[in-house]
């Protein structure tokens, strides 16, 4: 029966300027070679031109062949960075210009809709290299307010929402136009970052259908929030997932929110693949309960070990822990072989009549 693909890896901390880091050929080769068989890319020009995937099958047709001579396919596109720019609190707009084209740096309105319409060309780009789900961000509006000192003021949280689904209407039309589903990293930093605020954005958008979201458990062990329940609540509207490790370590000195500290010294911290306290067992069974065909895909980060060591030991961890689903029960050898006849026998009713 189907199970989730993978082993996948997630470009973005990965390249860089030397080789096998930067190019997308050379990525491919050496995550090939670590035993991955899809890579999830990040809409970077160095990686991909977005606006020619969007516009040309040939284009797109070349970028799946060269890939899969390094027997590797794409798992999704990724604009984790454009999306973040889709909506931005005025306190973060120097932060974020550093992800947009120098161009409409200073400029909020032009960068917003410089990245409105790169989720338009990664929705077409996705269509026409096949795939199913897309991985972003949500931005946020309502983020510097999430500790609610000073309180805040009735009906800043509803506005913020309702912003927030105006803006991404349109590009889950587009999306859904596509036939490609929009799925964002419910993550802190974005206003869609726990199951309320998903609820929230899901309500706004009145459900739209390629309203997606892609699961990462990481981000909710650095919250306390019950990652398994999550799965159990939302499974029908989970589209990626991001195979990434953490743990929480709370001291009477920090706990939740870091206290500022480097994420070496914060008590919830990212780590590799099998160095945190993620329950990637009863994660993987979960999704596979529920029927989850997507890809599983490592997302490295990591407060100690080095990256290429990471890389490494995460295409085996997850090949281990994708449950290839049964195609009969367990207790088949023990059939009754009681017809309809002799059920109603069993259960001392009279034989149907007719």
């Amino acid at each position: 029966m189907t199970a989730m693909k993978g082993p996948g890896i997630f470009l973005a901390q990965f390249l860089g300027d030397a080789a096998p880091f930067d190019t997308l050929e050379n990525l491919a080769r050496w995550a090939s070679g670590l035993g991955y068989v899809g890579v999830q890319i990040p809409c970077n020009d160095r990686l991909i031109d977005l606006s020619l995937a969007a516009e040309s099958t040939a284009y797109c047709d070349d970028l799946r062949g060269m890939l899969d001579g390094h027997g590797i396919a794409i798992t999704e596109l990724s604009t984790h960075l454009q999306g973040q720019l889709v909506a931005v609190h005025p306190a973060y707009d120097a932060l974020f210009d550093g992800f947009a084209p120098v161009e409409v740096h200073g400029k909020p309105a032009e960068r917003q809709a410089w990245a409105v319409e790169q989720l338009k060309l990664a929705a077409r780009a996705s269509a026409n290299l096949g795939l199913s789900a897309h991985a972003t961000f949500s931005g946020a509006l309502a983020w510097p307010y999430v500790y609610p000192w000073p309180q805040r003021p009735a009906g800043l949280v509803e506005e913020a929402f309702a912003e927030l689904a105006r803006r991404w209407r349109p590009i889950l039309d587009t999306f859904d136009a596509a036939g490609v589903d929009c799925a964002y990293e419910v993550h802190p930093g974005e206003d869609l970052h726990d199951g309320a605020s998903w609820e929230r954005f899901l309500t706004a958008v009145d459900h739209h259908p390629r309203a997606r979201m892609l699961f990462d458990p990481s981000h909710f062990v650095l919250q306390q929030l019950d990652y398994l329940d999550f799965i159990d609540r939302y499974h029908d509207r989970i589209a990626c997932f991001h195979v990434k490790d953490a743990e929480f370590n709370p001291t009477g000195r920090s706990g939740v929110y870091g206290g500022y500290e480097p994420w070496v010294d914060r008590a919830g911290r990212f780590r590799s693949l099998g160095d945190g306290q993620v329950d990637f067992s009863s994660i993987f069974s979960k999704l596979a309960q529920y029927g989850y065909t997507g890809w599983a895909v490592l997302e490295w980060e990591c407060a100690l070990k080095r990256a290429e060591d990471g890389a490494r030991e995460g295409a085996p961890f997850i090949r281990d822990h994708i449950i290839h689903l049964t195609d009969h029960a367990f207790d088949d050898f023990a059939k009754s072989g009681a017809d309809q006849t002799a059920i109603r026998k069993i259960l001392g009713l009279p034989a149907s009549e007719g």
